[in-house]
């Protein structure tokens, strides 16, 4: 590695611009089809994977994404293909646009079908199946964009899948979740509180933080919609948007479905406007029922099932409209990932000042108030 030296850029009196909003996209379900036709029309590669990235304009290398930090995938799989065993660092969400399969990771078999979602933790290996006699298309959703933006996306093609994925025999998890020499970390794991509430940590407690395992998850269509459409029944009058969290419980506060997003799927029954709001975490929209449109920015787009968009770049005034059918929409965002490091900006209401949602307290809806009619 080349020696290199570090650049100094006076900001004296500097003063922040606005926020550089990407523009939303629709992606067609013309344009996906064809794509999938191109893919299932290739030779089978040599690990197996049929893959498109669905690029915004304005992404730019390292990273590439839908939104800053969301890579979109478009996979297919052709009846009695496989792919190769693979793994890495980035989490996903698998979401079956058409046909049915398994997948097999960390050596628990997630058999999906049709609008079924399931999800991928950081390295652990996986491969997916077709053992229907149909095509099979998925969109995978990661932080792949992110990693590669930092420089820090692992990738292992063929790894071995004998590796413990916990703490070796014989070490002891310890009430602080320790793994391996959790015996050292136990003895230091309390920390110095000093004046203000600030504390000091050691470093055994540093290197072996406590454990929050995290699990292949899968949520089957048939009963996310079991209990989904149970929320048609809110009238107009309610406040808030008729929508289930794919939530995944090792996430804790952060409302995840992974460490990085969440996965909401949404019902909104014929003739329903959202209030215009807006949050810092972008949101990309799959919509797999009913057609309808959205309002960004001041700017109208339309869609209807089968089209994918970008319906939220970060901190964009939108909301959303549904025609004369229900609509149902897969909605990823990477609102996890912002709560997390304290940067969600939430403004339910534009009359009212923004919060910070996980440190300010939230927003209620009247949902209680219209239940009981």
């Amino acid at each position: 590695m080349s020696e290199v030296r570090a650049i100094l850029k006076d900001r004296t009196g500097f003063t922040s611009k606005p926020i550089d909003l990407w523009p939303p996209v629709v992606i067609p379900k013309e344009q996906i089809e064809e794509e999938v036709r191109r893919l299932a029309s290739l030779p089978r590669p040599a690990n197996g994977r049929r893959a498109a990235m669905i690029v915004h304009p304005n992404a730019q290398e390292p990273g590439l994404g839908l939104a800053p930090g969301i890579q979109v995938r478009l996979d297919v799989l052709l009846p009695g293909e496989r792919t190769a065993p693979i793994r890495h660092n980035s989490t996903q969400v698998n979401f079956c646009i058409q046909g049915a399969g398994h997948t097999i990771v960390n050596a628990q078999t997630i058999r999906f079908t049709q609008y079924d979602v399931w999800v991928h933790p950081s390295m652990a290996v996986y491969t997916h199946h077709n053992d229907t006699k149909d095509l099979h298309v998925r969109l995978t959703y990661s932080n792949a964009a992110l990693l590669e933006k930092l420089h820090i996306h692992y990738v292992e093609d063929n790894p071995p899948t004998d590796e413990p994925r916990h703490a070796p025999a014989g070490h002891d998890h310890d009430e602080q979740g320790g793994g391996h020499g959790a015996g050292i970390a136990k003895a230091f794991a309390e920390p110095i509180t000093l004046d203000g509430g600030a504390q000091l940590m050691t470093y055994e407690r540093l290197v072996n933080p406590p454990v929050v395992e995290q699990r292949p998850l899968h949520w089957p269509w048939a009963k996310v919609r079991a209990e989904l459409d149970k929320l048609a029944s809110l009238g107009k009058e309610y406040v808030g948007r008729r929508l289930y969290l794919l939530y995944n419980p090792a996430t804790g506060r952060t409302n995840g479905t992974t460490n990085n997003f969440f996965a909401a799927i949404t019902i909104r029954p014929p003739h329903i406007v959202d209030k215009p709001h807006r949050h810092t975490s972008a949101a990309i929209n799959y919509f797999f029922g009913g057609t309808g449109g959205s309002v960004v920015e001041k700017k109208t787009y339309t869609w209807k099932a089968g089209d994918l968009m970008l319906t939220a770049p970060g901190f964009a005034v939108h909301n959303h409209r549904s025609d004369d059918q229900p609509v149902y929409e897969l909605t990823i965002q990477d609102q996890p990932l912002n709560l997390a490091m304290d940067s969600l900006i939430w403004q339910e209401d534009l009359r009212e000042a923004p919060r910070v949602l996980g440190s300010q307290a939230g927003f209620a809806t009247n949902r209680e108030a219209v239940a009981k009619r």
